[in-house]
């Protein structure tokens, strides 16, 4: 009888050994995530063990996070939270999950570095894309000191960053991404782009400069070189650049559709109708094609352009005054049939 109770017993404690072992295995090799798509978990450095589990709970909709609360308790998570953007898909196991936040083996994501017209626009747009705000990013670029160390000041630090899409760490901090920026600048700035810069006896500051401007007058990549050069031969010449996007920098109106007379005369540095030679610095973050249409500018003897009257963005170019003004003519008609002031 006692014989018969042990081996009832022990079969007994088997099955419980069995049924835990059992749900265990359940618990941390299931898939529990019910996502179409890989999806990211963002952690920031406000995060504790249970927001991050509700970011895993609203992102990835899992079946249970009973396994991963086990986890988290029996390996302290909340004392050591990690940092960045985790990639997670519906194949992952609750255990392989666990592990990746555990130990902060977080994904590269994408930050595309935008050429936009002011620094607070560009802080704006790469702070919806890593973990830095947009503050601490202008607190850096508008901090005198620290951005002469980096060799610019308040007028050309436009010109440190190159418009691409780079490969960063999410949790990347505001003085991550302005040091990874200077990387990339010197990278972009190669010795063949530093000889045709220099052949144009200009920085790499003030081909920024330039080609901001020709970013301006066009969108059309094909038509910037034509731009450049344009603005090359006035240089070399000693004349007004006479470009109407440094008027509207002054006034700091974009949106300005037509420029009078009145806004030629505007007081400032960047008025390149009142003050020969390039403006103090760029007059937006120029595009690479911009920079690349200075560096490789078409060689002819247009000094003069105007807005084609058929209003698709590209323009009419001239080597004399009268050729200029007939240009000139059909375009102001053109802003008159359509009422534009």
């Amino acid at each position: 009888m006692k014989k018969k109770v042990l081996i009832i017993s022990i079969s007994a404690i088997a099955f419980l050994l069995l049924a835990t072992a059992v749900s265990t295995y359940s618990l941390l090799f299931s898939k529990p995530f019910r996502i179409n798509n890989p999806t990211f978990i963002y952690i920031d450095e406000d995060d504790s063990a249970d927001s991050v589990f509700t970011k895993i709970e609203v992102n990835l909709n899992p079946q249970s996070m009973r396994g991963m609360k086990i986890l988290a308790q029996i390996k302290g998570y909340g004392e050591n939270i990690y940092t960045g953007a985790y990639k997670v898909n519906s194949e992952m196991t609750v255990l392989e999950t666990f592990r990746m936040l555990k130990t902060g083996r977080q994904t590269p994501v994408k930050l595309i570095v935008p050429s936009v017209r002011t620094i607070d626009k560009l802080a704006s747009r790469v702070a919806e894309q890593i973990m830095a705000d947009s503050a601490s990013i202008i607190a850096l670029l508008n901090d005198s000191s620290y951005i002469a160390d980096l060799g610019y000041d308040k007028a050309t630090i436009p010109a440190l960053f190159i418009p691409n899409t780079y490969e960063v760490y999410w949790n990347m901090t505001a003085e991550g991404f302005i040091k990874r920026m200077v990387r990339e600048n010197k990278s972009f700035w190669n010795t063949e782009r530093t000889a045709k810069a220099k052949a144009l006896n200009m920085t790499a500051a003030e081909v920024c400069t330039l080609a901001s401007i020709v970013d301006e007058e066009t969108a059309n990549n094909a038509e910037k070189p034509l731009v450049a050069g344009l603005y090359i031969n006035r240089l070399k010449r000693g004349m007004l650049l006479q470009a109407d996007p440094t008027v509207k920098f002054s006034l700091q109106d974009f949106g300005l559709r037509r420029i009078l007379f009145k806004h030629l005369e505007t007081e400032s540095p960047y008025n390149t109708y009142k003050y020969a030679g390039l403006p103090p610095g760029p007059i937006r973050i120029a595009s690479v094609a911009g920079i690349n249409s200075v560096l490789n500018y078409s060689k002819h003897n247009y000094i003069y352009m105007c807005a084609k009257e058929d209003f698709s963005g590209t323009h009419n170019f001239a080597s004399t005054l009268s050729e200029h003004n007939r240009n000139a003519r059909r375009y102001q008609q053109a802003l008159n049939r359509r009422n534009i002031k």
